[in-house]
């Protein structure tokens, strides 16, 4: 539980201790899954994997140096841009508001699931063939990311029941949503997030894993993991597509009940004046809602016989864990009035 509080310290220490504390967290739970797996392919008498060798975005290495730029290029866009927004936030005073509160958290997230996947993207490219990734250390990344990206599901649904509580009851706003209130729901969001987490990867790393070790994707994606399993792995296809199905079907519920609930109070206002501002309030966050919802429900809540080839997967994971990202900051602030007046 320790990195939930972390992630809400200032940013210069937030992303280092989050992953940092996260990799210590995570890794009794990891050793464990991985003893049973390997006790499971012991007793079946057959040789199990140690490693992993990422393949990245290409299998062309002529292509590689041009994917290592680009990864940079959106991490370190990433960085700036997700940094800029939190520091922002921050430093001044009129921006402490419910609103601003979350998307500082937004804003820690993408800093922190982009940094658990770019790095290591960025050796595979630059050491094609070579850039390997032990059993607990692709467990990790899969952990982690999982559970930023769940988190971030779940803190996409808070903002949203923010906006209907900041339009639909404007009165009795500033009372309800509290500091103490804002921070359960973050915690909350990271609280699922950890559960999802734990649940997904489990799934994954009950399996025994006797080769090939070379995965066709650019980070340890549970998908392009499990095509590597030398067990049947239905159980945990259906425990990845139940628990996103479910993470999807709360979140999205959540998020359509209150932009419908702020819908029709736009529509009752009689001022032209209030339609314009509350339809600009709401419509970065609905943006950034379409963008990652879209890309994520493609990959994750589909059965596995039914999804896209392994490069088409490969460009929509690209797009959710990197340009999403480095998008989120821009999207805010061209649409946001109060950040363009800084």
């Amino acid at each position: 539980m320790t990195i939930i509080f972390v992630c809400l310290t200032p940013l210069p220490l937030s992303l280092n201790l989050c992953m940092h504390i996260a990799m210590q967290h995570v890794d009794v739970f990891i050793n464990r899954s991985l003893s049973l797996s390997r006790s499971s392919a012991e007793s079946e008498n057959v040789t199990t994997v140690t490693a992993f060798i990422l393949l990245g975005f290409t299998e062309k290495p002529e292509l590689c140096p041009f994917f290592s730029v680009i990864f940079l290029l959106l991490y370190v866009l990433t960085v700036l841009g997700n940094g800029w927004m939190v520091t922002l936030i921050r430093a001044e005073q009129h921006l402490h508001t419910p609103m601003y509160f979350f998307l500082s958290n937004l804003s820690v997230l993408d800093l922190c699931y982009s940094s658990v996947i770019a790095p290591k993207a960025l050796e595979v490219h630059l050491y094609w063939g070579r850039a390997s990734l032990s059993l607990p250390a692709c467990a990790t990344q899969m952990f982690c990311f999982t559970m930023l990206v769940t988190a971030e599901c779940f803190l996409l649904a808070v903002m949203a029941y923010d906006r209907y509580m900041a339009i639909c009851h404007p009165l009795t706003y500033a009372l309800l949503m509290t500091h103490g209130r804002c921070t359960c729901l973050v915690l909350g969001a990271y609280c699922c997030g950890l559960l999802g987490s734990l649940i997904q990867t489990s799934g994954a790393f009950r399996l025994s894993y006797c080769g090939p070790n070379r995965i066709n994707h650019f980070f340890c994606d549970i998908p392009a993991v499990l095509k590597l399993s030398c067990s049947d792995t239905w159980l945990s296809e259906v425990i990845l597509f139940v628990s996103t199905s479910i993470i999807a079907v709360v979140t999205t519920t959540v998020i359509s009940i209150s932009y419908t609930q702020v819908l029709l109070n736009v529509l009752r206002s009689h001022t032209g004046q209030g339609r314009r501002k509350a339809l600009s309030t709401c419509t970065s966050h609905l943006t950034t809602l379409g963008l990652f919802y879209g890309t994520a429900i493609f990959m994750y809540a589909q059965p596995r016989t039914k999804a896209g080839s392994q490069d088409q997967d490969k460009v929509v994971s690209m797009f959710y864990t990197l340009v999403i990202p480095m998008l989120n900051p821009l999207i805010y602030s061209l649409r946001n009035k109060d950040v363009k007046k800084l």
